[in-house]
């Protein structure tokens, strides 16, 4: 099954499951539209559903187009650099380009740029947070799916490598966040409140990263 969009034919995957009671459409990373449905739903209601649906289901292909574009090439604390690839094996930032070898490790290299920076803006986030809360220690992985995770038991606060890659201001939101949750371990309006009162432009910010 295919859906037309800008003369292309986007490849649509139907994942029929037993237990699934409504049917939900959604693009992931790969550029393909995913429709989730029960196993009795016959592919003649989906493409009167893609029909249907068309419009919701373009603005999704625009928005993936998007995150694809902001996420191609070098980036680092917001800035994207031109790649320059040499022969000599570490890397070297100038103003607009970087200097690297083909096959260079860039996840090690951000991981060792993060740990300094990520505990140096969580340390102060923590310092200046409104309300008393545990000191937490910090992890940093690579994750697909969220930008950060607060364990409320453990006090550990997990970032995303990849936002070593933008501005510092969307670290410091992801990092109120987390610290929030020490507080709240939901996303309540009292969740939100704090949030705010500690990050108070967080709207934007939290909608600008959709486009990451």
């Amino acid at each position: 099954m295919k859906f037309l969009y800008q003369d292309e034919e986007i490849p649509v995957i139907v994942l029929k499951k037993k237990n699934t009671k409504n049917t939900y459409i959604r693009v992931k990373s790969d550029g393909k539209i995913y429709i989730s449905t029960n196993i009795f739903t016959t592919n003649r209601y989906i493409e009167k559903l893609l029909k249907k649906e068309e419009k919701s289901i373009i603005r999704m292909l625009k928005h993936e187009k998007e995150k694809q574009k902001n996420n191609e090439g070098f980036y680092y604390l917001g800035q994207k650099f031109d790649i320059v690839y040499v022969t000599h094996k570490d890397i070297f930032l100038g103003e607009e380009k970087v200097f690297l070898k083909k096959g260079y490790d860039l996840d090690k290299w951000y991981k060792k740029q993060a740990k300094k920076l990520f505990k140096e803006r969580l340390d102060y986030c923590y310092q200046n947070f409104s309300k008393q809360i545990p000191k937490p220690s910090l992890r940093i992985r690579k994750m697909t799916t969220r930008w950060g995770v607060c364990n409320t038991k453990s006090h550990v606060i997990t970032l995303n490598l990849e936002l070593i890659k933008r501005d510092i201001k969307y670290l410091d939101y992801v990092i109120v966040h987390e610290l929030s949750h020490l507080i709240y371990p939901n996303h309540s309006k009292a969740f939100w409140s704090l949030v705010e009162e500690n990050c108070q432009n967080y709207k934007i910010i939290k909608k600008e990263m959709k486009l990451f």
